[in-house]
């Protein structure tokens, strides 16, 4: 697919300098692109490439200065960084979703398909499953029994959606994700074995969400573990039963939830972060990389370090660490004069 330089610029809101009927047909890293390709400036240090780098057409800010004159279009915008997003958008749709349904398929007969879906190979809609229209459907994707999947969402090759769980409209779950698999839920025994406690809940995904391949929910024991609106999951992340995340909450790769704890609106968790089980973690919080949470955290916190505390108090801890081997020589020196005085 090809755009001009004019109709990128119409749909940004933005103006062109140079030539609009220029084909731009691929976007492109600012340091590899080329004559057909689309880039832009949002960093300063990157600059240089912009003078150096012959390229279809460039996103650049409104009122950025050029130093020399460049050899390219330019695509006047309030904010490069942001409409670059739009730019990938625009070329990864334009060629429309799929359609159809493949005669490899399994449709149980009391499921409801609805418009425009696609249902790839080898892929199962189980019994009075309820599946939107124009729903993405790829390939090895199971869809269990009872189970809702909203408009315009899209499961990708491997997707499993256990029976019961719902999942909302505009979704994307990438390959591999696993929704409503059994909750960790054992009871010790007597004679030391663990009895599997049975997990009778399902898992409710909002609008909007997005989740990264791997990444697995439990359903809730009972009750249902919650996804809010807005979400957005890495790769590789668990969450476990009966866990709520607030709308709006992104979490990075390797993050993890233990059963039955909150998150709140509008977090940003960074990756490897550990949160435990029952506990609340409150809006507005940002855990950096690693952090493992063992206890309530106020809304609007920065959390760093495992155990995770406060981050301008984990700042001034790190900074006593590294002075720690100075700081017992002195004290080990102290000692030993205090000790001598006293002889």
């Amino acid at each position: 697919m090809q755009f001009t330089a004019k109709e990128i610029a119409k749909k940004l809101g933005g103006f062109v300098e140079g030539d609009e009927n220029v084909m731009i047909y691929k976007p492109c890293r600012i340091e590899e692109v080329d004559e057909h390709g689309i880039t832009f400036l949002a960093n300063p240090k990157y600059t240089h490439y912009i003078y150096e780098r012959k390229a279809a057409a460039i996103l650049i800010a409104k009122d950025f200065v050029l130093e020399h004159p460049v050899d390219a279009t330019l695509i006047r915008v309030d904010n490069p960084y942001i409409c670059v997003a739009r730019v990938l958008h625009m070329f990864n749709t334009a060629n429309g979703p799929k359609r159809g349904r493949s005669f490899r398929s399994s449709v149980r007969c009391s499921a409801r398909v609805g418009k425009g879906c696609y249902i790839g190979d080898f892929a199962y809609v189980g019994k009075k499953a309820k599946i939107g229209n124009n729903v993405q459907i790829y390939p090895q994707v199971y869809v269990g029994d009872y189970c809702e999947v909203g408009d315009n969402t899209i499961l990708y090759p491997g997707v499993k959606i256990y029976r019961e769980c719902k999942v909302g409209a505009n979704c994307i779950l990438h390959a591999g994700v696993v929704v409503g698999g059994d909750g960790f839920g054992f009871a010790p025994t007597p004679d030391g074995s663990y009895s599997k406690i049975d997990q009778l809940g399902n898992v409710v995904i909002e609008d909007d969400v997005e989740i990264g391949a791997n990444t697995c929910i439990d359903r809730a024991t009972m009750g249902s573990t919650i996804i809010h609106k807005g979400v957005k999951l890495d790769n590789l992340c668990q969450i476990a039963h009966n866990v709520v995340i607030g709308k709006n909450t992104v979490m990075a790769s390797q993050s993890g939830c233990a059963g039955s704890g909150k998150v709140g609106e509008h977090c940003v968790i960074a990756g490897q972060v550990g949160i435990v089980g029952h506990i609340t973690v409150g809006d507005n919080v940002t855990i950096a990389a690693q952090a493992g949470v063992t206890n309530n955290v106020k809304d609007g916190s920065i959390m760093l370090g495992s155990p995770a505390m406060d981050g301008a108090k984990q700042k001034k801890i790190f900074v006593l660490m590294r002075k720690l081997e100075e700081m017992y020589s002195r004290l080990n020196a102290l000692e030993k004069k205090v000790e001598g005085e006293r002889l």
